[in-house]
Order: C-alpha cells, then structure tokens, then sequence
C-alpha cells in the first residue's frame, strides 16, 4: 500500500470514530434531557399539589396548668370569703393541701373553684 492509500484508510478510520462519538453524544443528550424534563415535570407536579392542598390546622393546645395558677385563683377565693368552699374542693379531689393534689386535677379542680361564689 502506498502511503497515500494509507491516510486514506486512517482519516476514513478516523471519520468513522467520529460518527460513532457523535452518535453516543446524541443518544446522551436525548437521555438526560429526557430526565430533566421528566424531573422538572414532577417537580410542577408537586408543587401543584402542595398550592392545592390547604394548610392542615393544628389543633389547639390547652393551656397546661401549673401549681401557681391553680393557688393565685384558689387564694383569691379564699380571701373572698370562701375559706370553708376552697378546703372542701381539695377534699373533695382527695388531698388537705393543693400541693398533694395531681396536677391531672388541676382542670377539673380549677372549674370547680370558678363555681364558687
């Protein structure tokens, strides 16, 4: 073969290669294009989806009572005259003193109270 046959083989061989890469860039680009358009569509999806639904409410809480809270209100009825009304509730809830009563009480012993008077 001269040489001349021979670069001719070799640029032929090289315009084949050529092909072939541009033929695997091609098929790349369809596949992760055709991923980002599948990504982006989902991500409208979604964010359809979360404008659609409305904002779940939470439920409120009740305020938690404390021994402080229980004794200013009890404290009060008691300077109003309602002494004898005030030992019988914590009698009645199962103690002599506020602070042998369990706090789970406190709701029901403070509704209670708000009946004296």
């Amino acid at each position: 073969m001269s040489k001349m046959s021979e670069l001719a083989a070799e640029i032929a061989e090289l315009k084949h290669c050529g092909e072939i890469l541009i033929g695997i860039s091609e098929s790349l680009t369809a596949i992760f294009s055709a991923s980002e358009e599948h990504t982006e569509k989902q991500h409208i999806k979604k964010t359809a989806v979360k404008k659609e639904e409305k904002p779940k409410e939470t439920p409120k809480q009740e305020k938690i009572l404390s021994l402080t809270d229980v004794r200013a209100v009890l404290a009060e009825k008691s300077r109003n005259g309602y002494t004898a009304e005030v030992k019988a509730l914590l009698n009645k809830h199962g103690a002599d003193k506020l602070s042998e009563i369990d706090p789970a009480e406190y709701p029901a012993l403070l509704a209670d109270a708000e009946a004296i008077g």
